[in-house]
């Protein structure tokens, strides 16, 4: 190794840069990079500017996530990502590599991640002369008769050289040089050296029983390096024949899983002496490369047999060195080369060079999830790999660079339809039988935000009751999306509306995230019989997707308000007084009652019942319609004034009422101006009858009739004058507007419309009951 210092300051300058720019894409994929570095270069030594020979920037390397990646996983060069440049990580010895090949190439990929793309590159490793030549002993000796002729040859075992080319074994010399010995040297057609002593004089042992001199090998690398071994040569008496071999080269072949003791092949050797110098044993002659462990040899047959289990992959050849000697110690040397057939004993392999687990829904078709190499360590037709996907229409193989292969989607994907996808590779080979492996590659498919929330119904209707707490829960809306992680994150909101919903909008409230409907205020039915809001639910996305659904709140009626007497007025002091003739008949019509109820439903259903009277026998009143009828006719007992206390109650629960206080006059001939005092007079004539009191009685009632009569018609004047311009008043207010509402309301049975006229220029009055 007296070269290594030479060798890094001379690896920049053997660098050889075969490919420096790629024209297009296409053409990378096809053609490696290729470059040359020397053996044995220093940690950090520069290969190339790898990043420039690409076409990118320093920076856009660490950006794309680039790597080197190896097929067995070993990495001999680093990738330094902030310069570009290629550099030698760890010392390269070439013959460890490649041992004797005359080539010897490091092969990788550069693999861009983002997106995904890779360069194959070749590293071709120069040969240096960094070792020396070995010989396989450090003593040979060799047992020659004096009878020897001049120009004899006598085989040597030659010495080797790791390295290769120019810096390989080259000749062969003598050291010191004498008279009897020289060396021959020459190169097989077969492969392999042939070394010889060629006797070049005469031996006479009992001049000179040893001849010992060096043998040097000397390599062609500057500067040269050298091997040594020592050759002892023993003058024996006459044994004047060596043995011969029949074949300068054997060769034979056997199946890599032979059992042990399997029979490879038989040299054979003569010698032309009898006796012990005719006597051949065979042995192996050792070597610096050979293993020796997998073969044994019969001493006395030649039989060279298994010792063990073969592997085609480890070594395909095995090259070995036989010696025949006889008993006078005269030996040849041949050469066996034994030939492992190899048997389909190894599937397939596929490794994974680079592989994206998760894809987005939103890929396009061609994009690529995965890289990957098959290769099988058989060779020939056992070797031939053949590689597929199971049926999948999403996905597909495509073949990239000789046993690479890329793993790419083939069609749209969509992720609420199919989230994972199982892929099994299948590699086989074409032995017999074949032999394959499957690998099963997972690959999620990413969401992305492409559908919109889905309420589970067109619309919703809630219903709440008047008068409700603040803050009422009426009911909920659900939206569900089919996406997933924030794209599927549903929040709720009222959506914008034009004034009308104003209104509205501020009366409900909608829970962001469960959904739940809130009323804020307390509704009042008689007021807002219901509510429209649209509810808008829009998922997490970017961009956000969102759906809208009308939410309709009916407000539900309560029995919060009271019958309201319309008819007769309750508000004059004292109240208004019905006049019913003395000659009337059961049945008779007093007068009715009209009470509504801002109410809905079975809260507005009113019913009246007599609750007090001064002959409470006297008088009904209808539960449903409220009129006040004679149950029998009058009779003289019946006091001319009555008084009826009439209560209307609606069917709420618990219910709610109101009373109407109305009065009642039993007059006789009420259409004669004087009645009252003629009829006192005819009482006086009757006999004297009545007492003081009733006389008093009478002129108070009278006097109180007069004045009843007297605001009653002013009343009635006035009605009148209302109804000719177009308006029929019921009481104070705006009566009608009231009585329209409750007629709305299904609150009355059916209309009655009261007219009383008074007849001028007479004491007479006269009431009409008209029905619209």
């Amino acid at each position: 190794r007296g070269s290594e210092s030479a060798a890094p300051g001379m690896a920049p300058a053997r660098q050889v840069l075969c490919l420096c720019v790629f024209l297009s894409a296409p053409l990378a994929r096809s053609q490696p990079i290729r470059y040359s570095v020397a053996e044995e270069s220093e940690s950090g030594s520069l290969v190339a500017h790898v990043a420039q020979d690409v076409g990118l920037e320093p920076a856009q390397l660490g950006a794309r996530e680039a790597r080197l990646v190896s097929e067995d996983g070993r990495q001999y060069f680093r990738l330094e990502r902030s310069t570009g440049r290629l550099a030698v990580r760890d010392r390269i010895d070439r013959e460890e590599l490649c041992g004797q090949a005359l080539t010897c190439t490091l092969s990788f990929e550069l693999l861009l991640a983002n997106p995904l793309q890779f360069f194959r590159i070749e590293v071709a490793i120069e040969d240096i002369n960094d070792h020396s030549p070995l010989f396989p002993e450090e003593q040979v000796t060799f047992k020659i008769p004096e009878t020897s002729d001049p120009g004899s040859r006598f085989p040597l075992e030659g010495a080797r050289d790791l390295d290769v080319g120019s810096n390989s074994l080259q000749a062969y010399s003598i050291a010191p040089e004498n008279e009897y010995f020289s060396v021959s040297f020459r190169s097989r057609r077969e492969g392999g050296q042939s070394v010889e002593l060629v006797l070049e004089k005469a031996l006479d042992r009992e001049k000179q029983p040893e001849v010992t001199f060096s043998l040097i090998a000397t390599d062609g690398g500057s500067p040269a390096r050298s091997g040594t071994t020592q050759i002892r040569i023993v003058v024996l008496d006459a044994n004047d024949n060596a043995p011969v071999f029949s074949h300068e080269l054997y060769r034979g072949q056997i199946l890599e899983n032979a059992p042990k003791g399997s029979l490879v092949l038989r040299v054979v050797a003569t010698d032309a002496d009898v006796g012990s110098n005719g006597e051949i044993s065979y042995s192996f002659s050792q070597a610096v490369d050979q293993r020796l462990s997998a073969f044994e040899i019969d001493a006395r047959s030649g039989e060279i047999r298994v010792t063990q289990p073969l592997d085609f992959e480890a070594a395909q050849k095995h090259e070995l060195s036989v010696r025949a000697t006889d008993g006078g110690g005269l030996s040849a040397l041949c050469k066996v080369l034994v030939e492992v057939v190899d048997v389909n004993d190894n599937a397939p392999e596929l490794v994974v060079s680079s592989f994206v687990s998760a894809v987005s829904e939103s890929a396009s078709p061609g994009t690529v999830v995965g890289l990957f190499v098959v290769k099988d360590r058989d060779g020939g037709a056992n070797g031939k790999v053949s590689c597929w996907l199971e049926e999948e229409p999403s996905f597909s193989l495509r073949a990239a660079y000789k046993n690479y292969y890329e793993l790419v989607t083939a069609s749209a994907l969509d992720r609420e339809e199919r989230a994972r996808y199982v892929l099994a590779v299948t590699a086989a080979d074409e032995g017999s039988p074949p032999l394959s492996t499957t690998h099963t590659f997972t690959v999620d498919i990413s969401d992305v935000n492409d559908n919109a929330p889905v309420f589970n119904q067109t619309s919703y209707t809630m219903y709440v009751r008047e008068n409700n707490e603040a803050a009422a829960l009426v009911g909920a809306v659900h939206a569900a999306d089919e996406d997933e992680g924030p794209n599927s994150r549903v929040t709720y909101s009222l959506a914008p509306g034009g004034p009308a919903e104003r209104a509205a909008r501020s009366s409900v409230s909608v829970h962001s995230e469960n959904g739940k409907v809130f009323v804020l205020r307390p509704l009042d039915y008689e007021q807002l019989r219901q509510l429209e809001v649209v509810v808008s639910a829009a998922d997490s996305g970017s961009p956000p997707r969102s759906a809208n659904v009308t939410v309709r709140i009916v407000v539900l009626d309560e029995n919060d308000n009271a019958p309201v007497v319309l008819h007769p007025a309750q508000d004059s002091s004292p109240p208004s007084s019905e006049l019913v003739p003395t000659w009337a008949e059961a049945g008779y019509l007093v007068t009715k009652v009209v009470a509504v109820d801002a109410d809905s439903g079975q809260n507005s259903w009113l019913s009246y019942h007599l609750l007090k009277a001064t002959e409470p026998g006297l008088f009904a009143v209808g539960t449903q319609s409220g009129e006040v009828r004679l149950k029998r006719p009058l009779s003289d007992r019946d006091a001319v004034k009555q008084k009826l206390v009439v209560l209307v109650r609606d069917n709420g629960r618990p219910p709610l009422s109101a009373t109407a206080v109305l009065g009642a006059l039993l007059l006789d001939g009420f259409s004669d101006a004087h009645m009252p005092r003629s009829g006192l007079a005819a009482d006086n004539e009757d006999g004297g009858s009545l007492t003081l009191y009733l006389i008093v009685s009478l002129a108070l009632v009278s006097l109180l009739f007069l004045a009843s009569a007297a605001a009653f018609v002013a009343c009635k004047v006035c009605r009148r004058k209302a109804l000719k311009e177009g308006t029929v008043l019921y009481g104070p207010g705006d009566l009608q507007s009231s009585l329209a509402d409750a007629a709305a309301a299904g609150t009355l049975p059916r209309a009655y419309c009261y007219e009383v006229s008074l007849t001028t220029g007479s004491g007479s009055s006269e009431f009409k009951f008209l029905k619209p």
